[in-house]
């Protein structure tokens, strides 16, 4: 399996800006695409956003659609989530999620389709 460490998360203000991070080791980066989860304490776990292979696929949930953003280098094993125009609501453990993947689909939203996690790195936006 593909080992997954999240950085980035901090406590930031609403409105305010975050990139967190996701790097990858153990396997061929380029073989995966990648998503990403959060978790509010209380809630399920629910999907963020996903990106195929390639990065040139990718798929977010409708809450998060125009304010944040999933990209990936290849070339650096990392695969990031940028949000803007943060809300409280987005307070969260958020977790990086890899599936090994034979196209550049991007369209895998359910955590089962997802077989390794990162530890998450939590969010905290403050009103």
């Amino acid at each position: 399996q593909v080992q997954l460490v999240e950085s980035g998360g901090g406590l930031v203000q609403a409105g305010a800006s975050l990139r967190v991070s996701c790097v990858a080791s153990g396997r061929t980066f380029s073989n995966y695409a990648m998503g990403w989860f959060r978790q509010a304490p209380g809630k399920e776990r629910e999907f963020v956003a996903s990106i195929g292979r390639s990065g040139g696929s990718t798929n977010y949930a409708d809450s998060v659609k125009g304010r944040i953003t999933i990209t990936r280098d290849n070339a650096k094993d990392t695969v990031y989530l940028q949000m803007n125009s943060l809300k409280p609501e987005d307070t969260a453990v958020y977790y990086c999620a890899a599936r090994r993947a034979f196209s550049d689909s991007s369209t895998w939203f359910r955590p089962g389709d997802f077989g390794s996690w990162g530890k998450g790195t939590q969010v905290t936006v403050s009103s």
